[in-house]
């Protein structure tokens, strides 16, 4: 893994770009500058527009982003990925409370239609289809709380659907504003008011959500990247 000014590139070839996107990145364009996204970054580092994110994370989740070269490409892998059957993703999250099993949670997404906040989805059963697998890894401390990291492998792509699922499951992802304790610290957080209060509570300045690892078969190739989770998140961690 090398690291550029613009990104820290996993692997790259004639077709393909794998980032590891830092936690705090939007992927779409903003109006802040090319440098204030992913997609910006990547054509900058391409030096031309025909980058395409083949898939996407949430801005506080860093990790394994797709990137192809061409238009064509973007296609083969958009639907390969749409289909799923020699996918694989997995994320490491750290959440609330102690998980001392296997779970597999198998519950329907949709809109959140009791919340203000238009972006927010639940659980609801006129919903998608959605299922999420977790493995514990191990059980951590933090000053007399307890907490849990996950190995989790989502098997459906709906959106927030992770961080969604563990909440569901009453574990929800450390310093995740939306589906946390308390949604109108996401407000604050678009509107840059945040408490000090807020800060406390949180506990991470990005929600510990990881994409450690994405494969597939593609041209009769198998394809594996992975990458390390941010500093902050393995700082929790090591305590």
């Amino acid at each position: 893994m090398t690291t550029a000014p613009l990104l820290t590139v996993i692997d790259e070839t004639d077709d393909l770009l794998v980032v590891n996107k830092s936690a705090g990145l939007v992927c779409h364009p903003s109006k802040d500058g090319e440098r204030s996204s992913l997609v910006g970054r990547v054509r900058l580092y391409l030096e031309h527009a025909e980058g395409r994110l083949v898939n996407r994370l949430d801005r506080e989740t860093s990790g394994v982003v797709l990137i192809a070269k061409s238009a064509s490409v973007a296609g083969e892998l958009g639907k390969l990925l749409a289909a799923g059957r020699t996918v694989e993703k997995r994320y490491d999250a750290i959440v609330h409370g102690t998980v001392a099993a296997e779970l597999v949670i198998d519950a329907p997404l949709g809109k959140d239609e009791h919340s203000e906040i238009a972006i927010k989805n639940c659980v609801r059963t006129d919903g998608a289809a959605a299922r999420t697998d977790v493995r514990p890894i191990r059980a951590l401390e933090h000053d007399g709380r307890a907490f849990s990291l996950l190995d989790v492998r989502p098997h459906t792509g709906r959106k927030h659907q992770i961080r969604i699922h563990l909440a569901h499951a009453g574990h929800p992802i450390v310093g995740d504003k939306l589906y946390g304790d308390d949604e109108q610290r996401y407000l604050r957080f678009v509107r840059r008011t945040l408490t000090p209060a807020d800060l406390e509570a949180l506990l991470l300045e990005n929600h510990a959500l990881h994409a450690r690892h994405l494969s597939f078969e593609w041209r009769g190739r198998a394809r594996r990247f992975e990458c390390d989770a941010p500093e902050a998140f393995q700082g929790f961690l090591s305590g």
